[in-house]
């Protein structure tokens, strides 16, 4: 037992120093050293919002579109509501050059999906929470008030709290449901063919380019089913491509 701990502390401090010295090498602008340094710490099997920040950071600097929106993506799954990795990866995807346009749901599920985007899936779950918090806050008050008008007021502020905490929640839970069904993935390669059967002999429906992110939907030996925002679909090589889950 004795071991395992030192060996995890001595792991830790390995970590720490390696990290120490891709953030130099970054400051120093020797940027293809700090991504070898960074990509280290990965390997090893550490992960954080602030590595694969630096991550996208640095192989933005070198101008590589498809590893600098992986990062930022991964850094956002940890991270979801940090504005500055946001801010940086909507400068990563002006590099892009596919611009895939959502596909337009219309109706209701149109404005439900647009509400429940409005904040990521913890979010919703923290609001619940506060929701539930300000009930009971109210239902006391309500309870120990002897003056009728103010029993009505905090009568009223307990449905509404009541309402929003159930809006709250299942908000939350169909976020959740939805980003749990989803395998996004970034296309890592310079150009990708994707064919309308898993096979190389099929001809190309159409053609992406590095940094476009979509969604596996199913994989075939060397071959993943992928779709688009904007409703297209098709094979296109495993290898093109990486999950960021």
């Amino acid at each position: 037992m004795r071991f395992i701990y030192i060996f995890l502390l001595v792991t830790q401090l390995i970590s720490a120093q390696s990290f120490q010295k891709a953030n130099e090498f970054y400051r120093a602008e020797k940027y293809e050293a700090a991504a070898s340094e960074y990509e280290k710490i990965v390997a090893a099997g550490k992960e954080s919002s602030e590595l694969y920040f630096n991550l996208g950071n640095t192989y933005y600097k070198l101008a590589k579109v498809g590893p600098s929106i992986f990062y930022y993506e991964k850094a956002l799954l940890l991270n979801p509501n940090d504005s500055e990795i946001l801010n940086n990866l909507k400068f990563a995807q002006k590099m892009q050059i596919d611009d895939v346009k959502e596909f337009q749901v219309s109706g209701i599920k149109s404005l439900v999906t647009n509400f429940t985007n409005a904040f990521h899936y913890n979010t919703w779950a923290w609001l619940a929470v506060a929701c539930a918090f300000l009930f009971l806050l109210c239902f006391t008050v309500y309870y120990f008030s002897v003056q009728t008008g103010l029993k009505r007021a905090f009568f009223i502020a307990m449905i509404v709290f009541v309402i929003a905490m159930i809006i709250s929640a299942v908000s939350g839970f169909y976020q959740m449901r939805i980003s749990k069904s989803q395998n996004p993935a970034i296309v890592y390669v310079p150009i990708a063919g994707v064919k309308g059967e898993p096979s190389s002999s099929s001809s190309d429906a159409f053609i992406l380019h590095e940094g476009t992110k979509v969604f596996v939907m199913e994989r075939l030996g060397e071959w993943s089913k992928i779709s688009l925002i904007d409703g297209n679909d098709g094979w296109i090589e495993s290898k093109a491509i990486r999950e960021l889950k």
